[in-house]
C-alpha cells in the first residue's frame, strides 16, 4: 500500500491508501520522495480525459526518490539509487508521484547527478527539464551573438528554468508575462527585458518586424504565431506548450522566407540518452538559489488545492510536493 492522491469518476481527489502492485518487466519500483505540480497534474486533478487517461489514477507527473525494487528485465539503474523520472506516462496513462511509492518504467529513469540534491531536481520537474531540452534544441540554431530571445509564460514552471538557463550562456533574454508584478524577480532569473504578454497574444500579421533571434514558447495559440512571424532570417522557435490555444494559425511565410524553424520539445517520449543530456545540463548549468527564490513545499493534500490555480496560470514560479506529509 502507499498513501497517495488519487483522482477518481467517482469522488472528489483525496488522499488516501492505494495499492501499489510488484513491478513488472522493464520497471522499477521508487520510495518516492517528492514530486510536483505541474499544470497536467491540474488537469488530472480535474478530470481532464486527455491527462487523465485512467480511472482512477495517482496524479504527479515527476517522480524523485530511491530504486527500491527492480522487476525482471534489463535495467539501467540499481537498488539504492537516487533518481528522477519526467513524463513517461507517470500521472496520466499509470499512476504517477503524488504518492509514497511509484512503480515505474525503468528505462526512463535517470540516476540523479551527485550535485542534485532531491528536493532540487523536484523543484526542476518536468517543468525544467521541458526547458533543458528547449534549450539544447534551440542551441542548435541560434547563438548568444545572434540576437535577443524571448521567453514566453516566463512566470510559469518552465520560463523559470529557461531564463536562467539562456542567461547563463550568454543569451539577451527578454520574458514575456502576464503579472508585471513579477518583473524584478524575472530580472534576477537573468531576464534583461520584461514585456506584456498582452500584444504577443492577439491575432497579426502573417510577417512582422523581425525582432527576435530566437524564443522559448509554452504558450501557443497566437502567441506562438506572432512569434514565427517576428523571428529573424534563420533563427528557430521551440514549442512545448498550449497554455493559450492549441490551434496555430499561421502561415508558411515564416519558414519560406526568413528560414525560420520550429522544433517540437516532447517530453513525455523522450528517449533516455536525451533525457540524460537534459539533467547533465541542469546540474552543471543551473543555479540552485536562483531556482529555490521561485519555489515553495506543499504537502499531498495543499497540493490538491493548487490544482485550479495552476490551470488558470495563477501560480508563479515552482511547487513541489513532499510527500511524506
Amino acid at each position: 500500500m502507499t498513501r497517495a492522491v488519487l483522482v477518481s469518476s467517482s469522488s472528489a481527489p483525496a488522499v488516501t491508501s492505494v495499492d501499489v502492485a510488484d513491478p513488472g518487466e522493464g520497471e522499477a519500483l521508487v520510495d518516492v520522495s517528492y514530486s510536483s505540480v505541474n499544470y497536467k497534474d491540474g488537469l488530472a486533478l480535474a478530470g481532464d480525459p486527455g491527462v487523465a487517461r485512467i480511472d482512477p489514477l495517482v496524479p504527479g507527473i515527476d517522480v524523485v526518490g530511491t530504486v527500491s525494487a527492480l522487476g525482471p528485465g534489463v535495467h539501467d539503474v540499481a537498488i539504492g539509487d537516487h533518481v528522477v523520472l519526467n513524463g513517461a506516462g507517470a500521472g496520466e496513462t499509470r499512476h504517477g508521484g503524488w504518492a509514497t511509492r511509484a512503480v515505474v518504467p525503468s528505462a526512463s529513469l535517470v540516476v540523479l547527478p551527485d550535485s542534485v540534491p532531491e528536493d532540487f531536481a523536484a523543484a526542476i520537474g518536468t517543468a525544467g527539464f521541458t526547458a533543458a531540452l528547449s534549450v539544447l534544441a534551440l542551441a542548435r540554431f541560434v547563438d548568444p551573438s545572434d540576437g535577443p530571445v524571448l521567453v514566453t509564460g516566463s512566470s510559469g514552471g518552465v520560463g523559470s528554468v529557461a531564463i536562467p538557463l539562456l542567461a547563463g550562456r550568454g543569451y539577451r533574454v527578454t520574458a514575456s508575462t502576464g503579472r508585471p508584478g513579477n518583473a524584478e524577480s524575472l530580472r534576477a532569473l537573468g531576464a534583461t527585458d520584461v514585456v506584456d504578454r498582452g500584444p504577443l497574444g492577439e491575432r497579426g500579421k502573417p510577417m512582422q518586424k523581425a525582432v527576435w533571434a530566437g524564443a522559448v514558447d509554452s504558450v501557443g495559440g497566437a502567441t506562438l504565431a506572432n512569434l514565427l512571424a517576428s523571428t529573424r532570417w534563420g533563427g528557430a522557435v521551440t514549442a512545448c506548450g498550449l497554455a493559450q490555444d492549441v490551434q496555430l494559425q499561421t502561415t508558411v511565410l515564416p519558414f519560406i522566407l526568413r528560414g525560420v524553424s520550429l522544433l517540437g520539445i516532447n517530453s513525455v517520449d523522450a528517449p533516455a540518452a536525451l533525457r540524460r543530456g537534459a539533467w547533465n545540463l541542469l546540474a552543471a548549468e543551473l543555479d540552485p538559489t536562483l531556482l529555490a527564490s521561485v519555489t515553495r513545499t506543499v504537502g499531498l493534500s495543499e497540493a490538491i488545492a493548487l490544482g485550479p490555480s495552476i490551470v488558470a496560470g495563477q501560480v508563479h514560479g515552482r511547487t513541489i510536493v513532499d510527500t511524506s506529509y
